[in-house]
């Protein structure tokens, strides 16, 4: 299909909130400080909370309401995309976005659930107690709805729920939109908050590290949970053409691929992640040789890590690119990480800068790469593939590439 349109989709704003940030400058700064936004949880009620290291975004719920123009009572995910979404608007000088065909196609896999968790306690006590209100929002298009609403965004509204790789297909998906000219401006990224039932979920699956997570470690035990918003503002040629500030950069490819192999694991020899970079990259019109940066997947567990570097290994062997984990930083946010990610992508193109790899130093006997492990700047960055993949085998990768 995307053959019929040979336009480009430009980058022209940029916003996230994270563990490590509540804006761009401020995770920009954690990172070229090596500051992890990991810690026992402050803010979410759980068993856990001494036990489990998660990566918090800073702020309370009033906190994070006062900022967003929500009540307090609207659920923390709805909280955290406004934030990162009207940021990216900011950044990219649309003055009236009514002026064009818009769209918001935003991810996430927990809805409202963190209100659901507040009103079931009451409820079960006394059928007659508890808010209704706190689960009037539980699924996830509610969310992406109350947003757009926020942003006034309503020429067209979908929200994408595939794991960890949502956010990812948000973007891929809004690209494709304005390439079939069916829109001119689409905000896509993603959004997800910590939930007691992701916490729990997650270490009954037995893949959440005690300590501060390593990726790409030999003795990497498990990731670390995290929560935030990550969106990119997507034009086309048209509109790009009349913006007042300098674009940020083209998503020049996109793919997603499914392996089929296992409900909660990655293929064993990374089919699925290498079918997708191989995918972005033919899209792309680019060989394994021109990335500069990739920004690892990068759990932290076990099998993501072999699959992911397996993968890698059999792409771009024996020339590999520098490339690292970000989510050493930021935890893993499930279906906003390809969203925060496409942000931290775009901006190492921007500023010329590679992540570190923190807490990396044992490297995989499996894999003859290493990633980074210092923060550099002023680097040539011309082209940086970012991957994210989830349960079901669904895996996605985006290629973003200088102006």
């Amino acid at each position: 299909m995307d053959k019929k349109i040979s336009s480009d989709v430009y980058i022209a704003g940029v916003g996230a909130i994270t563990a490590i940030g509540n804006n761009i400058s401020e995770c920009l700064s954690a990172f070229e400080q090596g500051k992890a936004g990991m810690g026992y949880a402050t803010y979410l009620e759980t068993v856990h909370r001494q036990k489990i290291p998660v990566a918090e975004v800073k702020m309370s719920n009033e906190e994070l309401a006062g900022l967003s123009g929500f009540s307090s009572q609207i659920s923390r995910t709805a909280l955290l995309s406004v934030l990162a979404a009207k940021e990216a608007l900011y950044n990219a000088h649309l003055e009236n976005i009514g002026e064009f065909r818009t769209g918001f196609v935003s991810s996430n896999t927990v809805g409202g659930m963190d209100k659901n968790e507040m009103f079931f306690p009451h409820f079960l006590s006394n059928p007659l107690k508890g808010k209704l209100r706190g689960v009037a929002n539980h699924e996830c298009g509610s969310v992406t709805e109350l947003v757009a609403d926020k942003l006034g965004i309503r020429n067209y509204i979908s929200t994408i729920s595939t794991a960890c790789s949502s956010s990812a297909n948000a973007i891929s998906f809004g690209a494709r939109l304005i390439k079939h000219d069916m829109l001119d401006v689409v905000v896509a990224g993603g959004t997800d908050a910590l939930t007691k039932y992701t916490v729990n979920g997650f270490n009954t699956l037995m893949i959440l590290d005690r300590q501060y997570c390593k990726p790409f470690d030999e003795n990497r035990n498990g990731l670390n949970l995290g929560e935030g918003a990550g969106y990119v503002v997507l034009v086309s040629e048209r509109v790009a053409a009349t913006l007042k500030r300098e674009l940020y950069c083209k998503l020049s490819g996109y793919s997603n691929r499914n392996d089929a192999y296992h409900q909660t694991a990655s293929s064993p020899d990374g089919t699925g992640s290498w079918l997708a970079m191989k995918g972005a990259l033919e899209k792309s019109g680019l060989q394994p040789g021109d990335i500069d940066y990739i920004n690892l997947h990068g759990t932290g567990t076990q099998n993501n890590d072999l699959a992911e570097g397996t993968a890698i290994k059999r792409l771009f062997d024996p020339h590999y690119p520098k490339m690292s984990s970000t989510k050493s930083f930021t935890g893993h946010t499930l279906g906003a990480s390809g969203g925060i990610e496409a942000v931290f992508s775009i901006l190492a193109i921007q500023y010329g800068i590679i992540y570190p790899n923190l807490r990396f130093t044992t490297p995989m006997t499996e894999l003859p790469f290493i990633p980074e492990t210092t923060f550099s700047k002023n680097v040539l960055v011309r082209h940086v593939l970012s991957n994210s993949f989830g349960f079901g085998g669904n895996c996605s990768t985006l290629i973003f590439s200088k102006l």
